[in-house]
């Protein structure tokens, strides 16, 4: 599994029927689909990696998220997702959405398809990329990715020794 793309993975997440509903979205075959994602998966975790490097409210706020995603999942009646319950996606949700748009741009002027139908596929894709995101998460938790405080603090727990950018690298699939 440590050899899988974060790419391989977040198509692996999508299933046969996603990709075919992709597909039938971009006017493509499977196989078209599968390059469009992997072209809009990787423009959006460059721009999350970015974000993240980022000594600013944003870089703040990918940090927190990507923190977020490192907590243990959460039990009992919160697991039911709450309102729009994006697989609990939280903050990470937040993130994902906003900077859709100008990965939508970049994606449409790289690719031709229109920047609406690249934000299309990308709502399909937030599910997707926030399971993977999760299961990179609790995979890198035995590697020293840093446990939470017993005292709660959002994000100080995975922010230790260095331990988020290690997770960060872990989840985003290191250098690209």
């Amino acid at each position: 599994m440590s050899e899988s793309s974060f790419q391989d993975e977040v198509l692996g997440e999508l299933g046969d029927d996603r990709l075919s509903e992709i597909a039938g979205l971009l006017g493509t075959d499977a196989d078209g689909a599968r390059a469009t994602v992997a072209q809009t998966v990787g423009a959006m975790t460059g721009d999350l990696q970015q974000k993240a490097d980022a000594d600013d409210d944003d870089g703040v706020e990918v940090r927190q998220a990507f923190a977020e995603v490192a907590q243990p999942p959460l039990q009992g009646v919160s697991t039911f997702g709450g309102l729009g319950g994006l697989l609990g996606g939280g903050m990470m949700a937040g993130v994902l959405a906003k900077v859709s748009k100008p990965v939508a741009n970049a994606v449409s002027k790289k690719t031709g398809i229109p920047a609406p139908t690249i934000a299309r596929v990308i709502e399909m894709l937030i599910p997707a990329l926030l399971a993977v995101f999760a299961k990179r998460a609790a995979a890198g938790k035995g590697a020293g990715a840093g446990a939470p405080r017993a005292s709660g603090e959002p994000a100080s727990g995975a922010a230790e020794g260095g331990g988020l950018g290690d997770l960060l690298g872990q989840i985003l699939g290191g250098k690209r």
